[in-house]
């Protein structure tokens, strides 16, 4: 049998991308690197049994013994630990360095801290939608997905003065994400995928869509998961390297990296001082362009 016969089954799935060539973005004043940074604010929101769920979360600084069938006191003082202190420690760092950002908001976390709804309407930054809830979408029916996405959407224009342009799910999108995003209308992009340092086009059910893809690799979360950070030198020289490696390569090819936070975690004093650093780093380079995540799809929508 010749190869061009074998039929190779699974998903149809794009694995060439931009290619061994590559593709020659150009940013703004010819950034070699643009760095986005995510604060994934999710307090409030999460699966507890207090907020009526079947499951309490276990995404903390250590590893929760309560069973599911009661309410998890340690683990909600996490949480609370994020709104209450984290992301006021983050606002202060972002405003002293005047570091735009976006917001991969929750709308139910947002109302519960309505004051973060007025930092960012104050401060100018975007909100990225990351749900209604912090809740796991693959288990919701299309209505409801649908539903959630609309209440989300109603919710964070209410509480932060703009309706949000872009879109990212918990951990990852359902069949039905995308579909819905284009059906929806008011998104400019999402950021359901981990498959490329550059946005990128992709089809729709006929419409063109764009995607700007996010990165689990320089995400805090890896702090309080095993085999990640083990101290706040390990996350700045991650940050350091993956910024001097892509500003070389952007010479030629420019890419973005993208910087993943949660307030209940970098909002520690130790971590915050590893992230100013690499800010001001970041800063005396020539050529790095820190961007709202709106910013890098608006470009790439009028541009490419």
């Amino acid at each position: 049998m010749k190869l061009t016969e074998i039929k190779i089954p699974g998903p149809s799935q794009d694995y060439i991308g931009y290619g061994r060539k590559g593709f020659a973005a150009r940013w703004p004043n010819d950034a070699r690197v643009v760095v986005n940074i995510a604060v994934n604010y999710e307090e409030g929101s999460e699966q507890m049994k207090s907020l009526g769920d079947t499951e309490n979360e276990s995404f903390v600084e250590f590893t929760p013994l309560m069973p599911h069938d009661r309410r998890d006191l340690a683990v909600e003082s996490v949480f609370e630990y994020g709104s209450r202190v984290g992301i006021w420690r983050l606002q202060r760092l972002f405003d002293d360095l005047k570091v735009p950002f976006t917001l991969f908001g929750c709308a139910i976390a947002i109302e519960r801290n309505p004051e973060v709804g007025d930092w960012i309407k104050e401060s100018g930054n975007d909100v990225c939608a990351h749900g209604w809830r912090w809740e796991k979408v693959w288990r919701l029916s299309r209505e409801e997905e649908k539903q959630h996405m609309e209440w989300a959407v109603k919710s964070i224009e209410q509480t932060c003065g703009s309706a949000p342009q872009g879109w990212y799910c918990r951990y990852g999108p359902s069949e039905h994400t995308r579909e819905l995003i284009v059906e929806h209308g008011g998104f400019l992009y999402d950021s359901d995928a981990y498959n490329d340092e550059l946005p990128y086009y992709t089809n729709v059910k006929g419409k063109k869509h764009l995607v700007v893809p996010y990165s689990q690799t320089l995400n805090d979360g890896k702090f309080v998961r095993p085999q990640g950070y083990g101290s706040a030198t390990d996350f700045f020289d991650s940050l350091k390297r993956s910024l001097d490696y892509l500003w070389e390569e952007g010479e030629t090819q420019p890419k973005m990296m993208s910087i993943g936070l949660h307030p209940r975690i970098i909002g520690q004093p130790y971590r915050m001082s590893a992230l100013r650093e690499f800010i001001e780093y970041a800063r005396e380079k020539e050529k790095v362009w820190f961007a709202r995540r709106v910013d890098i799809a608006e470009h790439w929508l009028k541009n490419y």
